[in-house]
């Protein structure tokens, strides 16, 4: 077998293949997990969806979030008024962009495919592939952070290795260590699929629930009160640049860009839920609620424990090593703290397989649908962690992770497209045929192109990058202005695009717009859904051929 013959071979092995019967089909545009779902992979109920939004707010960063505010000189109610309100706008953008998912069972990386055209819908995906890898890295160094805190429990000389670790490397060697074991057994999760991701939820949701609420209690009971923390005023200084009103306009603008990127690709997870009351019920109680609640447990946990040591933890790996004097404590407080570090571990565990390993793979799966499913575009993002080295990001290069966690000034005006397209162009009408090919489809536009939304989105980041620039570059001597826009640049981003684009579609309207298949081409609806979109199912196509062919057949016996 010469060479040639034999990478033949290869390719083939590696190549993807589905059951065409089950419209399964793999080809440029298409594979098993990119086609709108089937009625029996739609399997999340509300508990899904609460486990989903669950795992996203029983994280380290989001027990943090109070001190972010706190830090600038807002008072404690401030700093909870930001919560409830930006927890509560996160809901309502996570919906709106959701709701194509719900509705036509199909993930971001299709949805763009209407918008952008099929070619230019690479330009929202690679934005979004490079953000899990990144993300996807630092959520596995913090969680190393984790596991470091369970392995010195167990044993304590572990805090005390020595390290072995080059001079110069930015991490030291417990800490990287802990990386690797945390990834290492983050890696055999990766195979469990989206429709069985029930159990881990509830698991690990109600774990690491009730870890947080242990460890609040006891500070409460050790502290005997809640501490000073709690009580903190405003404190911004005389003469300070922003008043509390943009202190708190930017607060909820940095909610909103945190989670930027979970918003642009909810249709991903949407798409699997038995009807939208599973998603809506299950996003509200713990998108929101859950959410607030954590923070607030965060704060109360971190005030107590202040007036326990003296100092202000807001890191929970930290607040646990002291809980166990780093390792030195006795057997009952190593016990304890390796059970709330294992639920802490857990929960940024699932949560990063979840939000940036299987997005990732979806996304992925856009790039090359004849060899990437969900499942190895998962394993490749989580191979990529170590290409990525997030012990360079985030023990040196702090002002990369704000430049990412800023990357809202580009996400937004993608999810403003997004939501103008979907709900006031096209008013909820898609032709999923068109979707999976280039031949005589509408959303091919100009050589697979929308010209219509590169100016739309280049207009919806074009006012705020500036103030990006010179809040990383730490220069407060640039113009009030730049700053200003740059605290409101969800929204600006959002609505600048929506509007332009909204206009030049008005102005040099495409074809197709408002047009769906009248036939359930790929078997996704159900019967009362495809009733509700006006679509009918193959099998009432047939049932009406045989009506019809009955009727052809009794009116010629009746001639005869």
């Amino acid at each position: 077998m010469g060479l040639r013959s034999r990478f033949e071979s290869l390719r083939e092995k590696a190549r993807l293949h589905g059951d065409e019967a089950q419209h399964e089909q793999t080809d440029h545009w298409s594979n098993r997990d990119l086609i709108p779902l089937p009625q029996q992979r739609r399997t999340w109920g509300w508990f899904h969806y609460f486990g989903f939004w669950t795992l996203s707010s029983l994280n380290i960063t989001n027990w943090q979030t109070p001190s972010t505010f706190l830090t600038q000189g807002l008072s404690v109610g401030q700093a909870m008024m930001i919560i409830v309100i930006g927890r509560a706008l996160i809901v309502s953008f996570s919906t709106l962009i959701a709701w194509c998912g719900i509705r036509w069972h199909i993930g971001f990386t299709v949805q763009n495919r209407y918008t952008w055209g099929l070619r230019a819908s690479y330009i929202p995906l690679l934005q979004r592939i490079l953000l899990n890898f990144i993300w996807n890295a630092v959520q596995c160094w913090n969680g190393g952070r984790l596991a470091a805190v369970c392995v010195t429990a167990i044993w304590p000389s572990f805090a005390r290795m020595p390290d072995f670790l080059p001079a110069g490397f930015p991490a030291t060697g417990d800490q990287f260590v802990g990386f690797a074991i945390f990834w290492a057994l983050s890696t055999p999760l990766l195979g469990i699929p989206p429709e069985r991701f029930k159990v881990p939820f509830m698991f690990t949701s109600v774990y690491c629930g009730l870890g947080m609420l242990a460890m609040m209690v006891w500070a409460l009971a050790t502290a005997r009160g809640v501490g000073p923390l709690l009580s903190t005023g405003v404190a911004i200084p005389d003469g300070a640049r922003w008043n509390a009103s943009w202190l708190l306009m930017a607060g909820i603008n940095q909610l909103l860009g945190g989670i930027a990127a979970g918003i642009t690709n909810g249709s991903d997870f949407s798409r699997y839920a038995r009807g939208w009351r599973s998603y809506v019920v299950g996003t509200v109680l713990s998108g929101w609620v859950t959410g607030t609640l954590v923070a607030f447990v965060g704060l109360v946990t971190t005030s107590a424990a202040q007036k326990i040591y003296g100092t202000v933890f807001w890191n929970p790996p930290d607040l646990l090593m002291v809980m166990m004097d780093n390792g030195e404590g006795s057997s009952a407080a190593r016990a304890g703290v390796f059970f709330l570090a294992l639920g802490f571990g857990l929960t940024s565990m699932f949560e990063n397989i979840c939000g940036n390993a299987v997005a990732g793979g979806i996304d992925l799966a856009g790039l090359w649908p004849h060899y990437v499913n969900i499942r190895r575009g998962a394993v490749i993002t989580f191979v990529a962690a170590w290409v990525v080295q997030p012990w360079q990001l985030v023990n040196r290069a702090t002002s990369f992770i704000q430049v990412l966690s800023s990357f809202s000034v580009f996400l937004s005006p993608i999810i403003g497209l997004m939501a103008a397209d979907f709900y006031l162009l096209r008013q909820r009408r898609i032709r999923l045929s068109h979707l999976y090919r280039k031949e005589g489809s509408s959303y091919w536009y100009w050589n697979g192109v929308n010209w219509r939304a590169i100016p739309a989105w280049i207009c919806g980041w074009i006012p705020t990058i500036g103030g990006l620039v010179m809040t990383v570059r730490g220069d407060t001597s640039a113009p009030r202005a730049l700053f200003e826009l740059y605290y409101m640049a969800f929204f600006i981003g959002f609505f600048t695009s929506a509007i332009i684009f909204l206009l030049l579609n008005k102005i040099f309207p495409p074809e197709g717009l408002g047009e769906f298949d009248e036939v359930d081409v790929y078997g996704t609806f159900t019967a009362k859904e495809a009733i509700k979109l006006g679509v009918s199912t193959v099998d009432q196509q047939a049932d009406s051929y045989e009506v019809s062919l009955t009727q052809t057949q009794t009116m010629f016996e009746k001639k005869e």
